[in-house]
Formats: C-alpha cells, structure tokens, sequence
C-alpha cells in the first residue's frame, strides 16, 4: 500500500514561513499531479495548490503570491514552501496524488502569536 509522508508542519508566528515536503513511500510511474489541500477546524476541505506532471501549477486565490509548490527531481516528492502565513492559515494540511489516487495523513500549520 503506498502511503504519502508529510512533514513539515508545526507552530509560526504571524509573517513566518514554513516548508512542507510529502514523499511516496514507493516509487510512483506516471503521477498526473500531486498538491496540497488543508482543513480548518469547522470548515470544509479546500484546496491550496498543486502541480501537474509537466509542471503548470495552480493556488487558491488566498494563498497565491505567498505559497509555492514544486515537485523534488524524484517526481514523487512535493513540496510547499508558505511565506508570509496568517493566522487564518492554520489547518490540518493534507497531500494528496492523481492518478494514481493517494492521500496523506496531515501535517498540522498552526499561525499564532
């Protein structure tokens, strides 16, 4: 079973950045795009950003200018690099594959002074 690992997540203040990574614990062929969603605590999912196979990206409105996605040379690596974060940043951020269909467990962002 291939899982995705996130890892990147934890506590920054306002105006901080933070990177996180998600690797497949397997090698994957073919991947059509891999990215990010997150989810606040009573809200629904939404989705941050991703990146296609042949590298075109794209971000929620909230988050474009601040947030940057890009895939390791492995291809079964993302990344999500967040600058400039705010409070209303803070969820549980999940990594998520496209054919083949996979999801991660979490990492939590949390945006606080």
């Amino acid at each position: 079973q291939v899982q995705l690992v996130e890892s990147g997540g934890g506590l920054v203040q306002p105006g901080g950045s933070l990177r996180l990574s998600c690797t497949a614990s397997e090698s994957i062929s073919g991947i059509e795009r891999m990215g990010w969603y997150r989810q606040a605590p009573g809200e629904s999912r939404e989705l941050v950003a991703f990146i296609r196979a042949g590298g075109s990206t794209n971000y929620a409105d909230s988050v474009k200018g601040r947030f940057t996605i890009s895939r390791g040379s492995a291809k079964n690596t993302v990344y999500l690099q967040m600058n400039s974060l705010k409070p209303e940043d803070t969820a549980v951020y999940y990594c998520f594959s496209v054919l083949p269909n996979y999801w991660g467990q979490g990492t939590q962002v949390t945006v606080s002074s």
